[in-house]
């Protein structure tokens, strides 16, 4: 008899980085973020991993917002968005890693642009 298995379903964590005034993904100074996010969302995805990074922006606030099967946050591509983001002179906060609640029950699609 043969049991069986599957594999225990991920937990993914949320975080953002919000940046304050408002910029919009389309501005040309954040092309070279948008590269580093697909970049990373690439690799991720070769590796098997769960990572996405995604503009999000109303009129107060801009945030990207950081889906990852790791709630560790001090990666490479964290280092590389707060060094460009430092370059364009941009004042953000980072929040804390959140657990994204039901995750395991909903398979995380990414669409294609």
């Amino acid at each position: 008899m043969t049991a069986n298995t599957t594999p225990a379903p991920r937990t993914l964590w949320a975080y953002v980085y919000e940046i304050v005034p408002p910029k919009h993904e389309d501005d040309d100074r954040f092309r070279a973020i948008k590269a580093l996010l697909d970049h990373e969302q690439s690799k991720a995805l070769h590796a098997a991993r769960t990572w996405t990074g995604r503009f999000v922006v109303d009129q107060r606030v801009a945030r990207i917002l950081i889906v990852s099967d790791s709630p560790d946050q001090n990666r490479a591509i964290n280092r590389q968005l707060e060094a460009e983001l430092n370059v364009l002179d941009t004042a953000f906060v980072m929040s804390v890693p959140m657990v994204v609640v039901g995750a395991a029950a909903q398979p995380l699609t990414v669409e294609a642009e």
